[in-house]
């Protein structure tokens, strides 16, 4: 079964059919991405799509617990910044955000009510979801990618999962979900900012980030086995135990926290395009995968 997605002129935007698709197995239900050609980039039609499929299973009582996933050989390879598919000058529906449009507007004006919505907006409308959520992670899981695993309860990740926020090559201090101190700590989380280099899986389970790692052939099958566990609890009771360790979460600073680092990624995005050619520093999918490591 897959989640339809609606848009009021895609422009050039290439139809690339259906970017994620849904299906509920046993109480769970699988949310997975499909753009595997492109490492599952997320594009809006992604975004909207993804937002579609969760409210679908938040409103079906049969769906207990959902499972967010990707098709191909990675999670996701974060935001679009490169393919034909990119698209970022559609107009689409706010759903997270009361903002106004960002299409007409110019410079940070612009750059800031899209992000607002798509990217900031969007991943905390997710992690409110009042179902328990689990990430599915194998391949690469960078930059967007993780925003994407942390909106998520649990994590589930292969041996060969990996992880990274490189974009402080961009001039930009992570990415918009600014989660980073309270999922991987200070230290581990400078380190990690501060090289732009990728982390393992079994690095990220002694961070506290992930909480079981599994061969890639397990993944699966050790998903739906812990999701099978979770959904045996009352539904009621899930969803406001997910809401207390939400809120202490919260009262230890993370909303603030990120509202403020929100607010130095668009700095250092004015500041790009103010000094640069662009607001990405010069950096495009094709320079900073030749200086991942």
């Amino acid at each position: 079964m897959t989640v339809a997605h609606s848009v009021s002129d895609r422009g050039d935007v290439p139809d690339e059919g259906d970017v994620v698709t849904y299906e509920v197995r046993d109480h769970v239900a699988y949310v997975t991405m499909n753009r595997p050609d492109f490492r599952n980039a997320q594009n809006s039609v992604m975004t909207y799509a993804l937002d579609a499929a969760f409210v679908r299973a938040v409103e079906d009582d049969d769906v207990k617990v959902i499972v967010l996933a990707g098709n191909g050989e990675h999670f996701s390879g974060g935001h679009d910044i490169g393919t034909q598919g990119r698209d970022h000058h559609v107009h689409y529906e706010n759903k997270a955000a009361l903002w106004w449009d960002h299409l007409d507007k110019p410079g940070g004006d612009q750059r800031f009510a899209r992000e607002t919505e798509v990217y900031l907006g969007m991943c905390r409308r997710w992690r409110e979801i009042p179902k328990p959520m689990i990430a599915q992670i194998h391949g690469a899981c960078i930059a967007g990618g993780l925003m994407l695993a942390w909106c998520c309860d649990l994590i589930v990740a292969s041996e060969d999962a990996f992880f990274s926020d490189p974009v402080v090559r961009m001039g930009i201090p992570g990415v918009e979900y600014f989660a980073h101190p309270w999922v991987l700590g200070s230290r581990f989380a400078k380190e990690i900012l501060f090289t732009g280099d990728r982390f393992t899986a079994q690095r990220a389970y002694e961070v506290g980030m992930v909480n079981r790692v599994v061969p890639r052939t397990d993944l699966e099958a050790e998903t739906l086995a812990l999701a099978g566990r979770v959904a045996e609890m009352p539904r009621f009771g899930l969803a406001l135990t997910k809401k207390a360790v939400n809120q202490c979460e919260d009262l230890m600073g993370q909303r603030a926290g990120m509202d403020s680092v929100f607010g130095l990624h668009h700095f250092a995005h004015a500041h790009n395009a103010e000094v640069g050619r662009d607001s990405l520093g010069g950096m495009d999918v094709n320079s900073m995968k030749a200086k991942a490591k």
